[in-house]
């Protein structure tokens, strides 16, 4: 039996290398047909040395802010070598064999002491300049790289399944390894849920609806009655184009779309194509015009109503956002209510995201696009993951690679990786105004079909829900929508971008959500008088959305009745696009 064991590890590391062979000299044949060097790759290495360039050279001239680093790294040295347990608590060390086995358990709190002590220095550095954010970013990326964690020789737990397996975890790593470069072309494309657990359409995206419209850019989805009876003006939901539409529609557990229908909404979502280069002159105006303008007008016509709730989430927030002052600068009274999810109003402070944002990596993305017309979809998924690297790259590393195991089957990372591409026009319009010039938020600023916005002007009741750790719209340039918009109430959930989105009452007491009506400047003191509340904030919406526009009761529309017909069954092809 041990050497039928030994004889079926024997082959599969020849079919493991054979693997890697045949990679390497397709990657060596593309490499060799790439004539110019990719400007946009360079953009990324120079601004990096840039930025440590000027922020040490800073450091060194000036004795105080030298003096300052050195105070905040003997405070944290101090701190960390007082209370050396608190690295157990992390997540990368939890596995008691950390605590067992000495010689890891030193390695631990050793870094646990590096760790801390980088931190604070890099704290220490002045706020406000993008070169300082890129050296606290990137060297945190560094420390976190360096996790005696990643390494099977420091890691306890991956030598322990090592031998325990007798070498088969590090053969089944290293075949997760050559599938995640096979994958993405050479590139790492690390793989962060089992893709053969979830199938769109028939464990995701579920809720039954029928496609009733396509244009270039969406398709429009009308969801069948559950009640006998509907609410009047129906929801139009509009998700991020970055990714596809059904975070909307997950399991039907989680589905806000199912949720909506069951309470007794006419429920209508946009489901975006995934732009190719067919798609490169399509800009931000376009996604107005054949996005939310095309899907009321189609609305109008499959229900007789003039008005509708409209909500977007994300990078769709701003799009219903500007598309609400649109509608008020040409005089139309098409909405009646707006909602966004997740949405920032102001980019004076985007986060980390602003990293890898500025008028140099704009050059170079247009120079990167200007062939395909597109930026593809891996440069948002790196971006995003690097935010937080620990939990969505060097987990992973370790789950994957060094322990050999699969990763778990999770519908919200499913989604997460199911990203689309972009369109050049539209990606170098929307990153120019609205994150560098931040003109969104400015009167008159933004021109929209030839026509200045002032998203001042929306006079309609405005929802705003924020949550508490998005690390990609951080809640504090969320919240200045209170400051701008007349009639305006604003929500802070719990949890990040996606989980605190998609709270469903199921949930029970999960996450909760912060209230008050009284809107301080500073969002920080609107949170410290504001009243925490228990459960999921979708039923507080609800009841928000009754109140500030009462409504009858109509028949329960069907798909197809009415001006409209029936394209194909939810959830239907552009979803579908790779």
């Amino acid at each position: 039996m041990e050497d039928l064991k030994h004889f079926e590890r024997v082959q599969q590391f020849a079919a493991l290398s054979q693997r890697a062979y045949a990679l390497f000299v397709r990657l060596t044949v593309l490499k060799s047909r790439a004539i110019v060097t990719d400007e946009f790759e360079i953009n990324d290495v120079t601004t990096i040395w840039s930025a440590f360039s000027k922020t040490w050279m800073e450091i060194a001239a000036s004795p105080q802010k030298w003096l300052s680093m050195q105070s905040a790294s003997l405070a944290a040295l101090s701190d960390a070598l007082a209370n050396s347990a608190e690295i157990s608590s992390d997540r990368r060390f939890r596995d008691k064999e950390w605590e067992r086995d000495p010689f890891a358990k030193a390695f631990r709190e050793g870094y646990g002491v590096i760790e801390k002590v980088a931190k604070s220095a890099l704290e220490a550095l002045p706020a406000g300049t993008k070169e300082h954010l890129r050296v606290q970013f990137y060297t945190r990326q560094i420390v976190s790289a360096l996790s005696p964690s990643n390494f099977i020789m420091l890691n306890p737990s991956a030598r322990k399944r090592f031998l325990d397996s007798e070498g088969q975890s590090l053969l089944d790593g290293f075949e997760n390894l050559l599938h995640d470069l096979e994958k993405g072309d050479g590139r790492l494309d690390i793989s962060t849920n089992d893709r053969t657990v979830f199938v769109v359409g028939r464990d995701l995206a579920t809720t039954p609806g029928k496609v009733i419209y396509q244009n270039a850019l969406m398709e429009l989805i009308q969801y069948e009655p559950t009640t006998k009876e509907q609410w009047k003006t129906p929801i139009l939901l509009v998700p991020a184009w970055i990714n596809k539409y059904y975070i909307f529609d997950l399991r039907p557990e989680n589905s806000f779309v199912r949720y909506l229908v069951d309470q007794g909404y006419t429920v209508f979502v946009i489901s975006w194509v995934n732009p190719d280069k067919r798609h490169a002159d399509k800009d931000f105006a376009d996604y107005m015009e054949l996005g939310p303008l095309a899907a009321i007008d189609m609305i109008e016509k499959a229900t007789s109503e003039t008005k509708v709730n409209i909500l977007g989430f994300c990078i769709g927030g701003i799009l219903v956002t500007a598309t609400a002052a649109y509608v008020a600068a040409v005089g139309e009274d098409r909405l009646a209510t707006v909602t966004t999810l997740a949405t920032m109003i102001d980019f004076r402070d985007v986060g980390e995201i602003g990293v890898f944002i500025d008028s140099d990596r704009l050059t170079a993305l247009r120079s990167h696009m200007a062939e395909k017309g597109y930026l593809e979809n891996y440069h948002l998924q790196d971006m995003f993951s690097m935010i937080r690297e620990n939990d969505l790259v060097w987990s992973y590393h370790v789950n994957n690679y060094l322990l050999g195991r699969n990763p778990p089957a999770f519908d919200l990372l499913y989604w997460n990786s199911d990203s689309t591409r972009l369109p050049a026009k539209m990606l170098l319009w929307y990153l120019e105004k609205i994150y560098i010039q931040n003109a969104l938020r400015e009167e008159g600023a933004l021109t929209l079909k030839g026509k200045p916005i002032n998203i001042s002007k929306i006079e309609v009741p405005m929802f705003v829900l924020a949550t508490k750790d998005d690390h990609i719209a951080p809640w504090n340039s969320v919240y200045p929508t209170t400051q701008i918009v007349r009639d305006v109430t604003f929500v802070l959930g719990g949890s990040g971008h996606i989980a605190g989105v998609i709270n469903p009452p199921s949930q029970k007491k999960k996450y909760g959500f912060w209230t008050g009506k009284d809107y301080a400047v500073d969002h920080e003191t609107w949170l410290a008088t504001a009243k925490q509340n228990s459960g999921s904030w979708w039923p507080f919406w609800e009841k928000w959305l009754a109140e500030r526009h009462p409504d009858t009761k109509v028949a329960s529309r069907f798909p197809g009745s009415a001006g409209s017909k029936i394209i194909s069954q939810a959830p239907g092809s552009y979803v579908k696009i790779q």
